[in-house]
């Protein structure tokens, strides 16, 4: 039995809310690996937020492509990790970007209190909006062999 996600199963379960690892390729060290906010529908390209200055915005930038992999925490366990290339990089918009993305982790008022924390007079550096495009899927589903635990 197959226990991989079928297409329409792996990008309903990326378009769900998970906090993400991105991954991303840097010269002479290893893979950068860390946890991101991500935002997906299904069809469409990953979107994450991060720092300008940030050492994820100069590897990106270098690497031109990233991989993420999203999970769930509990039996029967779940992955989807994608790779692809970046289609857009560029600075992020408040409102288009980063409040869509603190409302979907934290909900409309914390995450309201987050940008304005973040975002607002005297908040953190700007930060840059990264578009990519899954290009190569590897999906696994445990439900598929042993039910729901």
């Amino acid at each position: 039995m197959s226990l991989a996600m079928s297409r329409a199963e792996r990008e309903a379960f990326l378009a769900d809310v998970h906090v993400g690892v991105i991954s991303v390729a840097e010269h002479g060290r290893a893979t950068l690996a860390v946890p991101i906010w991500y935002g997906y529908e299904p069809g469409g390209e990953v979107r994450i937020v991060t720092g300008e200055r940030s050492r994820k915005v100069s590897l990106l930038r270098r690497a031109e492509r990233f991989s993420l992999c999203v999970q769930t925490e509990a039996p029967p366990y779940k992955y989807v990790s994608i790779e692809g290339p970046i289609v857009a990089i560029g600075p992020a918009d408040v409102e288009r970007d980063i409040r869509p993305l603190a409302h979907r982790y934290l909900g409309h008022e914390l995450g309201d209190r987050y940008v304005a924390a973040t975002h607002g007079e005297g908040g953190e550096e700007p930060s840059i909006l990264v578009s990519m495009r899954p290009e190569r899927w590897l999906t696994v589903d445990f439900a598929k062999e042993y039910g729901s635990l």
